[in-house]
């Protein structure tokens, strides 16, 4: 990994700089955080450490720079400080810094926070192939817009809200809401095993058509259980797992494909439910009109208890506003990226 160091103290740098090339990194340095923002445009770096007290463009604004720069990838900054206290985290924190270092450093803390960033700089990589991966599903689907995008917000909008309402004995905690955030756009990944004659056929499914095109929960749940058995220990391969194969169950038992009811469906699973209808039902597809939110909120209450687990349907009804903001804002977005 390339990581730029900032510092105007000459023997600071060097020191840094060879701590970090002792390490196995790639380092780039820059005296000041306006050569470090020319570096930033000029090489490919993830990670930024910067001291904060320097001429021109100090650390400070250098992270609200970097924030409010479009830089293809996250960009993570510690800052090297000589003050302490929490007025000085805070401003630090609130300028887009993720971490400190007091000067004079120690080199061995020095290593152990630059692993702690690319821990979380990896996570961000997967965050992103894992999107890439549904999106290179979804776009034999080109109709459907930016469904993958407005289904893992609704998603993570309704969990949000059961986490906050959870029976303590039964927590949901803010781990299954980012999780369900992440994985929730694989739930249709099984629609790579579906012929395009079927997935792509303009109007309504026969019978049999319908039964090849259920066979996508399935197709999903194997392909995402084969990388779960080579990593027992993803929780987000678990989950992916679940909501790829439940996604189409129905809360009393009617659903497809194993007919499961009740609690027997995983969470998940009963959340990106009514994410993946409410959208469905409030887009265009070739078969039918787009309808309003009005008459997508009276679908989903009188589907509650049938289709719809009645807790994940109280959910929507508190949150629906934000639902709407949802779809406003996905709405806006494909708008502009078609002008």
């Amino acid at each position: 990994m390339r990581v730029l160091v900032v510092d105007d103290e000459e023997v600071a740098l060097a020191a840094i700089r060879t701590v970090l090339e002792e390490s196995g990194y790639d380092v780039v340095v820059a005296r000041d955080g306006a050569q470090a923002l020319e570096a930033l445009r000029k090489h490919d770096v993830r990670l930024v450490i910067s001291d904060w007290v320097m001429p021109r463009v100090d650390g400070l604004e250098l992270c609200r720079r970097i924030r409010k720069e479009e830089f293809p990838t996250y960009i993570y900054v510690i800052l090297l400080t000589s003050q302490d206290g929490v007025a000085r985290t805070v401003e630090g924190l609130s300028a887009g810094a993720d971490d400190f270092i007091a000067k004079p450093f120690h080199p061995a803390e020095l290593r152990v926070r630059v692993r702690a960033a690319e821990r979380v700089l990896a996570l961000e990589t997967r965050e992103l192939a894992i999107f890439a991966m549904a999106k290179l599903v979804e776009s034999r689907d080109a109709p459907t817009g930016a469904h993958l995008e407005r289904v893992r917000s609704y998603s993570r909008i309704l969990a949000q809200h059961l986490a906050e309402h959870s029976d303590p004995a039964h927590p949901i905690d803010a781990d299954f809401v980012r999780l369900i955030y992440l994985t929730s756009p694989l739930h249709d990944i099984g629609k790579v095993g579906v012929p395009d004659c079927v997935l792509l056929k303009p109007g309504r499914l026969n019978d049999r058509e319908f039964e090849i095109i259920k066979t996508h929960t399935t197709i999903g749940a194997q392909m995402l259980d084969a990388a779960l058995q080579q990593y027992p220990g993803a929780k987000f391969l678990r989950m992916a797992r679940d909501i790829a194969l439940t996604h189409h169950e129905r809360f009393d038992g009617t659903g497809y494909p194993n007919g499961l009811a009740g609690e027997a469906i995983p969470l998940c699973g009963r959340i990106v439910a009514l994410a993946d209808v409410y959208d469905a039902l409030t887009s265009q597809r070739t078969y039918k009109s787009a309808f309003s939110h009005d008459i997508a909120r009276n679908i989903v209450l009188d589907e509650a208890a049938a289709h719809f687990d009645p807790a994940v349907v109280n959910a929507f009804l508190d949150r629906e506003g934000e639902f709407i903001e949802v779809r406003d804002r996905c709405e806006v977005g494909a708008e502009l990226a078609l002008a």
